[in-house]
């Protein structure tokens, strides 16, 4: 056999040209840095700029083609686009904010102070203001806020030919043509009637009306349902494009793959940094300034400072038991440690379930009675051990302390963990945000309250 070269590709590349970019800007080197953005793909600029820092970003923009200038603002996060406006002229501003979606401008003008925001909506052509007008109305967060306009509807009584002749009179610009991969049919007053893929379309026989091909078992969703249920059902059902209606069933945008992938990663990078303790970035790292991360911490830090006085004020009150029985302080970090940990897990994997839409809210009694069985067994086998250790360390009742607390700590911890995700979806509040670190502030008070009771009760002290 012979050897398996593995395939490099063209990151060493990219990688060298990323560097030149950067070695160009910093000598000021500014025909050099444009003729190697020059060799990049809208894609690779895209990387280039999530991996520069934000003073750069608007002198890398300025150096790009038109087109790949326009493709990559419109692909940026709206906290970029934020960012990059902050570093352009006016001129430049309003040229790049007028290519983007309705959906994309309603994001960018959420980012922007109202003042701006009102500009850069007077700037925009009647049409164009109208469409994010439309947007706007609709509630943040919603699948109305993200959705892409409807670039041609077909009519069912249409022949394959007759619709395929529409679409090719509606000139579709090239970097928009894969939205119609997924069409929409409508009756009178954009009723929606039925969906329709185009591949299916184009190998159809060109006499067939669009009735007889079309998709009438339709999923789709209202403008205001929210934007993650959305993108879930989409990739749930493997669909191309799903439709967005209003109330009365018109057809008011779609909700594309390509968005709802995007959509998902979005939410899953905020759970993942509520649940750090973190706000949400919003942006790359490395393109995120230092202010910006700092804001994101600092608040974080303070409330689970605040909450940390809970676990002092506990050991305050049991003080006396402490001098009693120095030794009962030696397990205090593996207590609260274990029991945090317990509480994390349950709290995570309800939040992912609620996420997937695999509970809800009215599943309470069902979820903790599953996290009572789990903890029980959780802390009855780690209690077993801190039994065994603590006991032939020790002392065979210090052993039984041990013991009981975890069976008892790893028990209300899984309770505990398992039931705030369900409570902050029951009252509005994101899941993560009272998931690892606000579930560990609250489990180590608990956790040591147990812990001294026992104590007392089986030591006398």
């Amino acid at each position: 056999m012979h050897p398996v070269t593995p395939h490099t590709g063209s990151i060493p590349t990219l990688r060298a040209q990323e560097l030149g970019v950067r070695e160009a800007l910093r000598k000021s080197d500014w025909p050099r840095a444009g003729t190697l953005l020059r060799e990049l793909t809208a894609t690779q600029v895209e990387r280039l700029l999530d991996r520069s820092d934000p003073k750069d970003v608007p002198v890398v923009f300025r150096l790009l083609d038109k087109d790949v200038a326009v493709d990559v603002f419109a692909a940026i996060e709206p906290r970029q686009q934020r960012d990059l406006i902050e570093g352009l002229q006016d001129d430049d501003v309003q040229e790049l904010f007028g290519q983007l979606q309705a959906s994309g401008q309603a994001r960018l003008l959420d980012e922007m102070p109202a003042e701006v925001a009102q500009q850069l909506l007077a700037s925009l052509p009647g049409s164009q203001r109208a469409s994010a007008g439309t947007v706007l109305g609709y509630p943040a967060g919603s699948v109305g806020r993200r959705m892409r306009p409807v670039l041609i509807e077909l009519r069912s009584e249409w022949t394959v030919a007759e619709a395929l002749d529409a679409i090719r009179e509606a000139d579709i610009p090239e970097r928009r043509q894969r939205f119609i991969a997924r069409l929409p049919v409508v009756a009178h007053a954009h009723q929606l009637q039925g969906m329709i893929e185009l591949s299916r379309l184009v190998t159809a026989d060109q006499g067939a009306t669009i009735e007889s091909l079309m998709d009438t078992d339709v999923l789709a969703v209202l403008a205001t349902e929210d934007d993650e249920t959305a993108a879930r059902l989409c990739a749930e059902h493997d669909l191309l494009a799903l439709p967005v209606t209003d109330e009365t069933h018109r057809i008011v945008g779609l909700l594309t793959v390509d968005q709802a992938f995007d959509i998902l990663e979005e939410e899953e990078s905020e759970d993942s940094q509520r649940a750090g303790g973190s706000t949400p970035l919003a942006q790359p790292y490395l393109s995120t300034p230092v202010k910006r991360l700092f804001r994101a911490r600092i608040v974080w830090l303070l409330v689970l400072a605040i909450g940390a006085i809970l676990t002092v004020q506990v050991l305050e009150v049991f003080e006396e038991t402490l001098e009693t029985m120095v030794v009962l302080s030696l397990f205090v970090p593996l207590l609260i440690g274990t029991g945090g940990n317990t509480g994390n897990q349950a709290a995570t994997t309800v939040t992912r379930a609620l996420a997937l839409g695999d509970v809800r809210p009215r599943d309470v009694v069902r979820v903790l009675r599953r996290e009572l069985l789990v903890g029980l067994s959780l802390g009855a086998t780690l209690g077993a051990l801190g039994l065994l250790v603590a006991g032939l360390v020790y002392s065979w009742d210090l052993g039984a302390v041990i013991g009981l607390t975890l069976l008892s700590v790893c028990t209300l911890a899984a309770s505990v963990g398992s039931l705030m995700p369900l409570l902050a979806k029951k009252i509005g509040v994101d899941p993560a945000v009272f998931s690892n670190p606000f579930i560990s502030t609250v489990v180590d008070a608990l956790g040591l309250i147990v812990y001294f009771l026992i104590a007392r009760l089986i030591l006398g002290i």
